[in-house]
């Protein structure tokens, strides 16, 4: 019985090899969960073309929205660790949904294998054209001189702009009142007006409005200043060690063979090397990264760590 068992391990061990060798002989899906038409999706669509052209194989972009990525998410670690299903996702569901909902369907780094981290998106740091601050020391100042008096937005509770400003806070040393909006698209007009006295938004969204005069943007919240505004200082000239980006990777299910990771991911840095997709990826507001697979899952293990303790210690629920 022992050696029956063992000669059919040795046949699915002899047979993943070979799917390994030959692949990819069939087009791959690359599942985005998030809603079409979305950041990650047009990303993940700008990539999925030079992505098919180093592979010699066609990519198709499945966007399986819902429970914010979960459902995507679950659908791509449930596929067969064959190659032909790939996620690309970003913070949400493998970085801070595992740390404010602990009853996830998955588990973010034992039903994955990570591949390579595609990009990083920061935010910017924004307040009304009237307010007194005009840079970001000024801001830290007033508000440690209002306690209490002064607000921010988010796109809701448990969301980026939330758990950044909260993570702001708390290294600032500032008390500010949270106002969840459904979306920080919604806030904007409350912010111009001077209703609502910062947000954390993302420099796609938020730069225009500071462009057109109507906001001021103080700093963004990548490690360092962002090509994508480099007139604004980070945050981490002030508050040393401040980070908040959104990050973009690609995974397979667990138990993807080491070849196709190795291709996959060579195959997607090449991609990202190219100049007219660093180039798409500026304009969505998206920094190219890349790396190795075990660099990856650094950034994440990094970045859970993270917001887990800004959400245990802010007391921060989804609710």
């Amino acid at each position: 019985m022992k050696f029956k068992t063992l000669l059919g391990l040795l046949a699915v061990g002899l047979s993943l090899s070979v799917s390994a060798q030959t692949w990819p002989a069939k087009p791959l899906r690359l599942v985005v969960p998030f809603p079409a038409g979305g950041a990650t999706d047009i990303l993940s669509r700008a990539l999925s073309q030079e992505l098919a052209r180093k592979l010699g194989q066609s990519i198709v972009v499945d966007n399986k929205p819902g429970a914010g990525g979960t459902i995507g998410a679950l659908a791509a670690a449930q596929a067969p660790a064959d190659g032909y299903t790939l996620l690309l996702t970003t913070s949400s569901t493998h970085s801070i949904g595992p740390a404010i909902n602990p009853r996830m369907p998955y588990n973010a780094e034992a039903d994955f294998t990570p591949i390579v981290y595609v990009a990083s998106s920061p935010q910017v740091i924004l307040v009304p054209m009237t307010s007194p601050a005009k840079n970001l020391r000024e801001f830290i100042d007033h508000a440690r001189k209002n306690p209490g008096r002064l607000n921010y937005a988010s796109s809701g509770n448990g969301t980026i702009s939330n758990l950044s400003t909260e993570n702001f806070k708390a290294q600032s040393g500032t008390f500010l009142v949270h106002i969840p909006y459904r979306g920080t698209g919604l806030s904007i007009a409350d912010l111009i007006s001077g209703k609502v006295d910062v947000l954390f938004d993302s420099i796609v969204s938020g730069m225009p409005h500071v462009r057109d005069g109507k906001l001021r943007a103080l700093a963004v919240t990548s490690p360092k200043r962002s090509t994508l505004a480099p007139e604004l200082p980070a945050v981490s000239e002030l508050l040393p060690g401040f980070e908040s980006v959104t990050w973009f990777g690609i995974y397979g299910p667990r138990g993807l063979p080491p070849e196709i990771v190795t291709r996959v991911n060579q195959a997607v840095n090449a991609a990202l090397a190219e100049p007219d997709l660093k180039d798409r990826f500026a304009r969505l507001g998206a920094e190219t990264t890349g790396g190795t697979p075990q660099a990856f899952a650094a950034v994440v293990k990094a970045e859970s760590a993270k917001w887990k303790k800004v959400i245990t210690e802010r007391k921060i629920t989804a609710d």
